[in-house]
């Protein structure tokens, strides 16, 4: 992540890799994707909630489900038939104010079903959006006991070539 211009630290027990806020979409797109490829070499768990790996000049679709984790549970509010078929396929069922995942799930259950159904969406032409519910990083709540994750040293930023 550093070797790609991400700024490392940790944060609650939690690393976070950061992006300065200036760097245009299509930077901020290829600089993930480029993180996230040297990242598949080493393990493929991970979680990506970027809407910026979506990214293209392309007007965007209509938002077609809404999902937030700021109420103490997964809740998806849904714009289409489609899109109601694709988050119960992934365990959301279906309430009177709009979508709920099922059960108790934990926190990892939790960002696995989004994620699926998220990319579900994606990969169908429909547009989702995530609310995590933190106003700031400040506000990312600590990690349920995972002591010990280091994150490594910032590396220096990315050489650009000027012509």
């Amino acid at each position: 992540m550093t070797r790609n211009g991400f700024t490392a630290r940790r944060h609650r027990g939690r690393p976070l890799y950061r992006l300065p806020p200036d760097v245009p979409a299509q930077e901020v797109h290829d600089r993930l994707g480029t993180a996230m490829s040297d990242l598949f070499a080493h393990t493929l768990d991970l979680v990506d909630l970027s809407s910026t790996t979506h990214w293209s000049s392309d007007p965007l679709p209509p938002m077609a489900a809404h999902f937030d984790l700021s109420v103490g549970q997964v809740v998806a509010t849904v714009r289409s038939e489609a899109a109601r078929e694709v988050v119960e396929q992934h365990g959301f069922a279906r309430t009177s104010t709009g979508h709920v995942l099922s059960g108790e799930p934990g926190e990892r259950e939790s960002v696995t079903a989004l994620t699926r159904a998220g990319t579900h969406l994606w990969s169908l032409g429909l547009r989702a959006e995530v609310t995590l519910g933190y106003p700031a990083p400040d506000a990312i709540p600590p990690a349920p006991g995972q002591a010990g994750v280091t994150v490594p040293p910032p590396a220096p930023a990315p050489r650009r070539h000027v012509r």
